[in-house]
């Protein structure tokens, strides 16, 4: 199958201050349409240096990061992002609803088919009673259901999702995890999950890419052959489950071990 989205070689080195940090050596993967993929690796690793540069918001120093047949060279068309910081990826002085409807807006989307949008897209997170609410009204997990309204109902041909449930409690992460598979099952969408939690992404992907300790690389790309229905307790009950988790945590301290020596 042809992939969605391609990323081939890319490098990033920082340069600043008297001197060069090579964030990102050589890291090439895909992402095919409809695919769920995981990005695990060390504190440090540039995980979220490669979804700025996956998301245009980053130019890499060298490679290139391909969406369909598309060069990226900016934020693409067809993209949505939903960052780990939601109090400040929504605006406070708009309503939950206006922070939906403003990516549709600047699109200049047709009235009636932007309350259609926006509607619904609050209602598949289950915030369909808090359209007035502003951001500072509402919890943490709720302001980051707004931020993933916000995406959907852009209509995303990828979804980027960067540590999106790390500022949250426990119970609202499971829940945002298990939001997560049922929108993306929904609407058959490709996401890019990047996560430093590894039973998160043994729990919600197809495949989990396993990245190096800085100057970065892929260490393994690794399958998720468990069911695709999952459940919070009984998937993470399977022996299968442990094996796959204890493979991804080896595979990391390993990369943590050669970052030192």
């Amino acid at each position: 199958m042809t992939p969605l989205l391609d990323v081939r070689h890319v490098r990033k080195v920082y340069d600043g201050h008297g001197r060069t940090v090579e964030a990102i050596r050589d890291l090439s993967f895909s992402c095919a349409p409809g695919e769920l993929v995981c990005i695990v690796g060390p504190s440090g690793a540039g995980k979220t240096t490669l979804l700025k540069c996956v998301a245009g918001l980053l130019a890499p120093t060298g490679g290139e990061v391909v969406l369909g047949d598309v060069r990226v060279d900016g934020p693409p068309p067809g993209m949505a992002v939903v960052f780990q910081e939601y109090g400040r990826s929504l605006f406070p002085w708009l309503t939950a609803w206006d922070n939906v409807a403003l990516p549709l807006r600047q699109r200049r989307t047709p009235p009636g088919e932007l309350r259609r949008l926006v509607d619904g897209a609050l209602g598949e997170v289950g915030l369909a009673d808090v359209h007035a609410a502003y951001p500072w009204q509402l919890s943490g997990g709720m302001q980051q259901r707004v931020a993933i309204a916000r995406a959907i109902a852009y209509e995303p041909r990828i979804l980027l999702m960067d540590e999106p449930f790390a500022a949250v409690d426990a119970q609202t992460r499971a829940d945002l995890e298990d939001l997560t598979r049922s929108l993306w099952r929904r609407h058959a969408m490709t996401i890019l999950f990047v996560t430093h939690d590894i039973d998160e992404a043994v729990y919600m992907g197809q495949r989990v890419v396993i990245l190096s300790a800085s100057p970065t690389v892929v260490l393994e790309d690794l399958a998720i052959d468990l069911p695709g229905e999952r459940d919070q307790l009984a998937t993470r009950s399977t022996p299968r489950f442990a094996e796959l988790r204890a493979r991804v945590y080896a595979r990391i301290q390993q990369a943590k071990q050669r970052s030192t020596t």
